[in-house]
Formats: C-alpha cells, sequence, structure tokens
C-alpha cells in the first residue's frame, strides 16, 4: 500500500466568498449589538420580585406581600439606583410605598396589585360598617 504523499492535497469543498458575505456578517453583528442594548434588565426590580416571592405565606395571616426598603438597600449595590427606581415605580403606579410607624426610617414597599387586595380583603372584612378609609386601613394592621 502506498501512503498518499504530504504535497497531496484534497479538493476543497468550501465555497468561495463573495463581497456580500461579509455584509450579512456586519448586519448580524449589529443585530446582536442592538438587541444586547435593548436588553437590560432593573435591578431594583428583579430584586423586588425575588423578595416578593420569599414573603412567607400563612395560613391564618391574610397580610399581602411587602418588602422593606432597608432590605432591598441591602440586596442592591447602587442605593442611589434604587431610590431612582422606587420614585419612578411610584410614579408608574407599580408600587405604593408606606412610612412605617416603628421609630426607625423606614419604608414598606408593595406591589399595587398586592397593595389593592389588601384593600379589598379589608373591605369585605369591615362587612360595611363603617366605610371610612382610615377605619378600613386601621383594621389592615391588627
Amino acid at each position: 500500500m502506498t501512503e498518499p504523499s504530504s504535497s497531496y492535497s484534497l479538493p476543497s469543498k468550501k465555497r468561495q466568498r463573495s463581497p456580500d458575505d461579509n455584509e450579512h456578517s456586519l448586519d448580524r453583528g449589529r443585530i446582536c449589538l442592538s438587541l444586547d442594548d435593548n436588553l437590560t434588565f432593573n435591578d431594583t426590580m428583579i430584586a423586588l420580585q425575588l423578595m416578593r416571592t420569599q414573603f412567607p405565606k400563612l395560613d391564618k395571616v391574610l397580610a399581602q406581600p411587602f418588602i422593606l426598603q432597608s432590605q432591598l438597600y441591602s440586596s442592591v449595590k447602587d442605593r442611589t439606583q434604587v431610590d431612582r427606581d422606587l420614585e419612578s415605580f411610584k410614579k408608574d403606579k407599580v408600587l405604593r410605598i408606606f412610612k412605617l410607624s416603628s421609630g426607625q426610617d423606614d419604608h414598606a414597599i408593595m406591589f399595587m396589585d398586592d397593595y389593592l387586595k389588601q384593600v379589598s380583603f379589608a373591605i369585605k372584612r369591615s362587612g360595611g360598617k363603617d366605610c371610612s378609609p382610615m377605619a378600613i386601613l386601621g383594621t389592615w394592621w391588627e
């Protein structure tokens, strides 16, 4: 048996590139870059949603999930960005923020749908006795 010599080469099965091929690869590069630019995730919202899912669900307590602002600050690196995001979410009616009367300067953060569920439950629980907002919300924390 004779082995092929090292100078022997197989015919190439690759097609020759045309000048248009380079333009297509550049277009694909632009598409990827634009997708990367458009896929931005908000650290504050991700942290809020994660904490919301971790809120304990107890059978006897019917409180909707809330997050302490201090918890959020400890989870996200940039406190200034957290404050900006919270103001934006509050303005867009995504969140409600409540000042707590615990003596410390802390706030509770609730998603708007959780807040509305909580208020609806408080109204049902009051049974229509005194429908003033202070009477309804005052029973919420009992």
